[in-house]
């Protein structure tokens, strides 16, 4: 078991500051002081190197988070095999999830509240980023499983298909847009768009699509650009643009008629969500239990 003073260490490696790591873990940040240096009297290193008020890791300390890193993996794993070992139903462990807009708003809810009742003993935390971001904090160990928009071919990731999804043109139902709901590709360069953000995957499988047509994000007429999909959707039903939203996020306002679907010739966006994870945590006993949950609870063919 990793001694408290070794979780203090991670946090503030993860922060690199004593003060968001002493309000995290809901000590002071005497305590987290002190703490580091009973660590470095331990080991007789310094594992920060501080400039005015910032402060880096030293290489002793880039090494310390290495192994520290790994030891907290085989800890989290050997809770989960030893307390599973006697009941195979019964599960307990940490899961830190990460999930894209799309995914953590209109997807993963339900599952997560499944999975509790199923494992009431498994503590769970949900991220929600972007697709880039969530990939980041993968890497940087902050979460154990995450769930993106497009498969991602990173050294340290490795991804798995979950289900497929499509992104669509709306606009308000008071939009002109409204009243020519069929439009043909080459009037799309005209009509004023709001998107996501860089790093969205909604507008990745958008620019791969219109890349396919022959058609460039900059020759759009881009009135706004907006970060999350509730974020977009408000701007779209209080405006006249046109929005590219995925359907789940859409499908309430579309049937109450508050929005209207869009068909844009030859324009058909589809994009696949995958399950990441680092590279070598793919045996995850904790992981495959839930993607195992998870692909059941939507019917997905295991």
């Amino acid at each position: 078991m990793l001694s408290f003073k070794h979780k203090v260490f991670l946090e503030v490696a993860r922060q690199l500051s004593f003060t968001k790591a002493s309000l995290t873990l809901f000590i002071s940040q005497p305590a987290v002081t002190r703490h580091i240096q009973q660590l470095e009297d331990q080991y007789k290193v310094s594992l920060f190197e501080r400039k005015g008020n910032s402060i880096t890791l030293s290489e002793s300390g880039a090494v310390l988070l290495e192994h520290l890193t790994r030891a907290k993996d085989i800890e989290k794993q050997l809770e989960f095999e030893l307390y599973s070992r006697n009941n195979k139903q019964r599960i307990k462990g940490e899961l830190k999830l990460g999930a894209s807009t799309t995914v953590a708003l209109y997807i993963i809810p339900s599952v997560l509240s499944g999975f509790r009742k199923s494992h009431p003993e498994v503590s769970m935390s949900l991220l929600n980023r972007n697709s880039e971001n969530i990939i980041k904090a993968i890497i940087d160990h902050e979460i154990d499983l995450g769930i993106v928009e497009g498969k991602k071919k990173m050294g340290r990731v490795m991804s798995e298909p979950f289900l497929t999804d499509e992104v669509i043109p709306v606009c308000s139902a008071g939009s002109y847009l409204a009243k020519k709901p069929k439009l043909p590709i080459n009037k799309i360069k005209e009509i004023p768009v709001a998107l996501r953000e860089h790093g969205s995957g909604t507008l990745s499988a958008l620019k791969q699509e219109l890349s396919d047509h022959g058609i460039k994000l900059p020759d759009l007429n881009i009135s706004l650009r907006l970060g999350g999909t509730e974020a977009l959707k408000n701007f779209v039903l209080a405006d006249e643009c046109l929005g590219f939203l995925p359907m789940r996020a859409v499908k309430k306002e579309i049937d109450s008629g508050e929005l209207v679907r869009i068909y844009i010739q030859g324009l058909t966006i589809t994009r696949q969500f995958f399950f990441i994870q680092r590279l070598g945590d793919t045996n995850n006993n904790l992981n495959k239990a839930f993607i195992r949950f998870a692909k059941a609870y939507y019917n997905i063919k295991l």
